[in-house]
């Protein structure tokens, strides 16, 4: 096994007990091989992959207060998906680190994704056995403190109408109502303008360049103008209850 001196430093943390780096970095494979009980990273795996939810959940949780579950189930979901957990194994170098058997070896496993990505997650497992929930944490934010740093707005509002669907049908089984409102412009660069409306009440308005990106804006905008409204009764609640 080689030195992983240099594989810490990279990391910007060290192990007070290193054999739990060696258990992260060993792939399934090994025990496969050898036929014997061989402990390999796939345990690691499983709680790093819990430590790094409860970490992104608690930021995102903390960053978009006017966001409900589903949004931020989705925002989640994008941050950890295995391609992005890949790259991050990726930029580390686990890959060179990694404890293969022979066929995996011969295979390319060094640099598989699906690889790369267990192994980093068996890596914030071990980091958090190894010192504790908050350098397991430390360790998390500084590793997505860029995408983090960045996320100004969700990323993940592809199905706006879809969204608001989920917003009412928790109110009532009625479904929204789009309505055309206006369409002004040329043939070839037409302006359409949309309402929607729940109840007989409009909840938004939107535009766009064809129908359906209308619908979409004015998705948005009744999700928008939800959010304030529960913001609006949730400080009017409070405001009754301290005289």
């Amino acid at each position: 096994m080689p030195d992983l001196g240099e594989l810490q430093s990279r990391l910007g943390f060290t192990f007070k007990a290193e054999d739990l780096l060696r258990l992260a970095l060993t792939h399934p494979s090994v025990a496969h091989e050898q036929g014997v009980t061989v402990q390999h990273n796939q345990r690691l795996e499983f709680l790093g992959d819990a430590v790094l939810q409860l970490v992104l959940t608690r930021v995102l949780y903390e960053k978009f207060p006017d966001f409900g579950e589903g949004p931020l189930t989705k925002a989640r979901a994008q941050l950890v998906n295995r391609r992005a957990l890949a790259e991050h194994g990726r930029v580390l170098g686990l890959g060179e680190h990694l404890v293969l058997s022979r066929g995996e070896e011969l295979n390319q496993g060094r640099s598989r994704p699906s690889t790369l990505a267990d192994a980093y997650e068996a890596l914030l497992g071990a980091i958090f056995l190894d010192s504790g929930f908050e350098a397991a944490e430390g360790f998390i934010l500084r590793q997505f403190h860029e995408v983090l740093g960045s996320l100004e707005t969700l990323p993940i509002l592809e199905n706006p109408k879809g969204e608001l669907q989920e917003v009412l049908q928790s109110r009532s089984p009625e479904a929204p109502r789009y309505v055309l409102m206006s369409v002004s412009g040329p043939d070839h660069d037409r302006d359409f303008e949309c309402a929607v409306y729940y109840r007989k009440v409009e909840l938004g308005r939107g535009s766009g360049k064809s129908k359906k990106e209308a619908e979409c804006r004015a998705a948005l905008n009744a999700l928008a103008a939800l959010r304030e409204q529960a913001q609006e009764s949730a400080q009017e609640s409070e405001a009754g209850h301290h005289p």
